[in-house]
């Protein structure tokens, strides 16, 4: 029921739109950042942090300070906003909540995973783990030698279940295997979430399906880019596509029979949203490209805010916060390495 969502959502999310709007107003602007990327140290940094919403999460940390501990505290900023929303949360936001979580799921699993292959401890590997994507009996997760196993030990009892189904072979698991599990769990993950919002409607459906229409099409370009070169085929190369996006279906066909960046880019430019970001490179690089999609996210985030009552804004809001989080640990590593020189070129503004 399109326009009309104003009769009846404060009722049950008035609050939590009002209380993420106050969270957005606490990001940080370009002028923080302009004086972030002046400081001399990582104490400095902390100073200036301790008059934004991260104070309070910082100023118990001892002299000297690692940039490990910096994003450690501002990703439980995060992380406890996330759980305020959430307990507040009736259904079906409580449900579009949990949506967000998966993608960090998906991360820790193959963390584990790829980390056990390696030799890895486990315990060390499960502190690097994102908070938000922690669920019981990930530990176990260890114990797997193919995608069965890990399906019938663990993740069954996971909401990852059933974006499993699509991913299920007996083959010893291997950093290939892993990497396209990855992409099928994001692919299955990203429909199914976009099918979620589909069924809400209004101006929920409408923002979220712009947001994740640009998110599929950004891991198609990556998918493409990143199997250059490998013995992956073009089938299973498409296999990979979401089945959703302003390249689904003509662009994915094209992308799949890539074979190197300019293609790609020739590809892309055919579609005018996407123009803009490929117009910033120059033919045959590729490592600005993720900077500009971020940029370009962050754009679209942005005006999410621009519209009222939709679910929309919490998802712009916790995408924001990580972006400002990665922002956080650029700045610091290149305040730590002594490389001031290079703190501009991973930065994106957001406000």
């Amino acid at each position: 029921m399109y326009g009309f969502e104003a009769l009846t959502f404060n009722i049950h999310s008035g609050y939590l739109e009002a209380i993420v709007r106050g969270h957005r107003a606490g990001l940080l602007t370009t002028a923080d950042y302009n004086n972030l990327c002046q400081c001399e140290n990582l104490d400095d940094i902390k100073m200036h942090l301790s008059a934004t919403k991260y104070g309070p999460y910082l100023q118990n940390e001892p002299s000297p300070l690692h940039t490990t501990t910096i994003v450690e505290k501002c990703t439980l900023k995060l992380v406890d906003d996330y759980k305020h929303m959430i307990c507040q949360a009736t259904e079906p936001m409580s449900t579009f909540l949990e949506y967000i979580r998966y993608g960090h799921m998906i991360d820790n699993v193959v963390l584990i995973v790829t980390g056990t292959l390696h030799e890895r401890d486990v315990q060390e590997l499960i502190e690097k783990c994102h908070p938000l994507g922690m669920f019981d009996s990930i530990a176990t997760l260890a114990v797997a030698q193919n995608m069965r196993e890990l399906y019938r030990l663990v993740l069954v009892d996971t909401p990852l279940a059933p974006y499993f189904s699509e991913c299920l072979t007996s083959e010893d698991l291997d950093d290939m295997n892993i990497e396209i599990m990855r992409n099928t769990l994001y692919k299955a993950y990203l429909e199914d979430f976009y099918k979620f919002c589909q069924k809400l409607g209004g101006a929920t459906s409408e923002i979220m399906s712009d947001l994740l229409a640009f998110e599929a099409d950004r891991r198609a370009v990556n998918i493409t880019i990143n199997s250059i070169g490998t013995e992956l085929t073009r089938e299973d190369r498409k296999k990979l596509y979401s089945n959703f996006g302003l390249l689904y279906p003509y662009g994915h066909e094209e992308l799949a029979i890539c074979e190197d960046i300019d293609q790609v880019r020739g590809v892309m430019e055919k579609y005018p949203p996407y123009q803009a970001i490929f117009s910033k490179m120059s033919y045959g690089e590729s490592q600005m490209l993720d900077k500009a999609f971020y940029e370009e996210e962050v754009r679209r985030l942005c005006l999410a805010f621009e519209q009222q009552f939709h679910y929309g804004v919490f998802f712009a809001y916790m995408r924001l916060r990580e972006q400002e989080i990665r922002n956080l640990m650029w700045i610091s590593e290149c305040v730590a390495q002594n490389q001031k020189s290079r703190i501009h070129d991973s930065v994106v503004y957001m406000f």
